[in-house]
């Protein structure tokens, strides 16, 4: 009998550094995916696995490229805007950075520049901001399609992918479980969204009560979506203690969330028994 596993990785900026562990549990179990889907920095690493990407090679790069604030500095400055016009036009919204020069800034070489290159068949999702639904990208461009999928309102500006303009995939769904149905004999889900967490400080100020809100909408989606079918296995790693572009403490989301390989082991081991 076979057993065939298709792999969907949730979006949460930073958080979802703890997706590392599952790629590294997957390699060390020897299963590759057979179909991957990802929202936003799932999609990211989702890309790097569908293009034939270790864990370990992932982790490394992700170690490299995250490990030190100078490094971080270095490709941010790679990702600055290219031409006096394209500042201008960005004007002084300092915060909306362009998420695919960034994309681009910190990808590994590896990753192909389209989805026909990639060894593993991805679904990268995106929400439509004027069309007001749902957008899954599986051909053609890949880092158009990467970028759109991680562009966080209020940290990026959004990405025109045709005549569309798109946002952060999460929005619309968060962990996109129900894009592999039928594509695999069973379906792993990653949930790396985290809820707004009580750290001893005073009153949240007013970014974090907008990423903190966009976290509540989103688990109410998972709950909604949870409530309507189930992927074969389904796992939180403890990350709600992170923000969403906390990418320089790397090492302390891979410390905090190591248990997540075992346990995707043991779910594993269960499916198979």
């Amino acid at each position: 009998m076979s057993n065939t596993f298709a792999l969907a990785l949730g979006g949460g900026g930073a958080r979802g550094l703890a997706h590392i562990h599952v790629i590294e549990a997957l390699d060390e179990l020897g299963i590759k995916p057979v179909a991957i889907a990802g929202s936003s920095i799932g999609a990211i690493m989702g890309a790097g696995m569908a293009a034939g990407m270790t864990g370990k090679e992932i982790h490394e790069h992700s170690r490299r490229a995250l490990g030190s604030a100078s490094e971080l500095a270095s490709r941010m400055w790679r990702a600055r805007p290219g031409t006096l016009s394209e500042m201008v036009e960005s004007g002084i919204r300092v915060t909306q950075f362009n998420v695919e020069r960034i994309v681009k800034a910190f990808l590994p070489e590896s990753v192909p520049s389209t989805f026909e290159e990639l060894k593993i068949p991805l679904k990268v999702t995106g929400t439509d901001y004027f069309g007001h639904s749902l957008a899954v990208f599986d051909q053609g461009d890949l880092f158009s399609a990467l970028a759109a999928s991680a562009a966080i309102p209020a940290v990026f500006k959004p990405v025109t992918r045709g005549n569309t303009l798109y946002i952060d995939g999460g929005i619309y769904n968060p962990v996109p479980f129900d894009l592999l149905d039928g594509l695999a004999d069973h379906i792993i889900a990653i949930d790396v969204v985290g809820a707004p967490f009580e750290n001893g400080r005073k009153m949240p100020n007013s970014i974090d009560l907008m990423f903190g809100a966009t976290q509540l909408m989103m688990q109410s989606i998972i709950a909604n979506k949870l409530s309507q079918s189930q992927p074969d296995i389904f796992l939180r790693p403890p990350v709600s203690r992170f923000r969403a572009l906390d990418f320089l403490k790397i090492d302390q989301v891979m410390a905090e969330t190591v248990a997540l390989k075992d346990e995707l082991k043991r779910a594993v081991d269960e499916i198979l028994q």
